[in-house]
Order: structure tokens, then C-alpha cells, then sequence
């Protein structure tokens, strides 16, 4: 949080580190402007917040599954969701992906390598 009290003339910043079963408490009863901002931070993130008024989803869609700026959340997603303009409703689909995973493995950016870059052919000449 990054507070800010104009009648005490004091900025507060407060971090709160917490795991998945941690309940964080709401400073919604001190700060009534904080609602958003944790709904947000429930929201995006799935921290819980013991106390708040309304702590419910407030940017992804009610039957949204997960928390989609997690670390552990898929870059696609779980879910498609799209408009149907034959059926005149949105669909709900699995995401198929057209190629499997693949681990590349890259060259370290430190080390050299053993091919000459195009462009770079008077670099490796000198």
C-alpha cells in the first residue's frame, strides 16, 4: 500500500508479504479508498483480504478461473472466450494450441558464438 493521510500530513507505505492461505487484513475500515485497490490486488493477484466489505472480482469475467498475473498462471490462459455472431452469444472453449511446448535452448548472451551474425562480418574480421 502507498497511503497517504492529509490530516496527519504522513505517507505510509506498507508491505505485506503473504502466502495463498494467508488472510491479509483490509484497511478498508481506515482507508474506505483501499476497496478497489484490494478487490484489484484479489483480483489479479488472489491475495484474500479478512474483513473487506465486497471482495470480489472486479476486472476479469465472475466464472474467471485463476489470477492472471501469478507467476503459475499460463501465458494463454485456460479458457478462449469469443463471440459467436451465428449462435449471438459468447463461447467459452479450451485453449488448443497449434504447436506443442518447446525448450529452446539459447546461447548464453556472454558467450560468443560460432557463427558471424549478418552485418557483424567486419567485426570478426579484425
Amino acid at each position: 500500500y502507498h497511503l497517504l493521510s492529509p490530516k496527519q500530513n504522513v505517507r505510509i507505505r506498507l508491505k505485506v508479504q503473504a502466502d495463498e492461505e494467508t488472510l491479509v487484513p483490509s484497511l478498508t475500515a481506515v482507508y474506505p479508498g483501499a476497496d478497489w485497490y484490494e478487490r484489484e490486488t484479489y483480483d489479479l493477484y488472489g491475495v484474500l483480504f479478512s474483513g473487506h466489505p465486497d471482495l470480489r472480482r472486479i476486472l476479469t469475467d465472475y466464472g474467471f478461473e485463476g489470477h492472471p498475473l501469478r507467476k503459475d498462471f499460463p501465458l494463454t490462459g485456460f479458457v478462449e472466450v469469443r463471440y459467436d455472431d451465428e449462435a449471438k452469444r459468447v463461447i467459452y472453449e479450451p485453449v488448443e494450441l497449434k504447436q506443442e511446448f518447446r525448450n529452446f535452448d539459447f546461447l548464453s548472451p556472454w558467450e560468443g558464438t560460432d557463427y558471424v551474425l549478418p552485418g557483424d562480418e567486419k567485426v570478426k574480421a579484425n
